[in-house]
């Protein structure tokens, strides 16, 4: 049976139990026609790029499917029937992901650095040799009104500036 990641977004003032009752239904419409879900992530509650049926957060859901198509294509038409849900994405994959997926490794990263990483020391990340300007000591700062005096850079620059005299 061809493999799936299934990702399907809830509205955000539905409760998290509300969230796992849909994510056992859709579960249970695979396993009911011969499919079966091998893991499901709930990915919490987070803020959308633009807004979705005037919801600006939603709860995100991952599940990874082994199921035949017509398996994947009632889930699907539960979850447009369901006003729950307000976006889903299947995609089909040559195997799946062991392990947690990206989503909640980088909620780990994002543990590990509220708990005095690499960023809490820097704060704004680096900076630099900053006495007399740090890395822009190098640049004029007049603009061109010293461009004359100073010499070219090599020899094509060079020949350019004679043309232009």
């Amino acid at each position: 049976m061809p493999l799936y990641e299934h990702v399907f977004l809830s509205r955000q003032d539905v409760s998290a139990q509300q969230v796992e009752e849909l994510t056992a239904q859709f579960k249970g419409i695979a396993e009911q026609m011969g499919g079966k879900v091998s893991k499901t992530e709930q990915w919490g509650v987070k803020s959308l790029s633009y807004r979705l049926r005037k919801n600006r957060k939603a709860h995100f859901t991952l599940l990874n499917l082994d199921a035949p198509s017509a398996a994947l294509n009632e889930i699907e038409r539960q979850e447009r029937l369901s006003e729950d849900v307000l976006r889903y994405l299947t995609v089909r994959v040559g195997e799946h992901e062991e392990g947690p997926s990206a989503m909640m490794r980088k909620s780990d990263r994002e543990r590990d650095d509220r708990g005095g990483g690499f960023r809490d020391r820097d704060r704004g990340g680096f900076r630099g040799d900053r006495d007399r300007g740090g890395f822009r000591g190098d640049r004029d700062r007049g603009g061109d009104r010293d461009r004359e005096a100073r010499p070219p850079r090599d020899e094509a620059a060079a020949a350019v500036a004679e043309t232009e005299e």
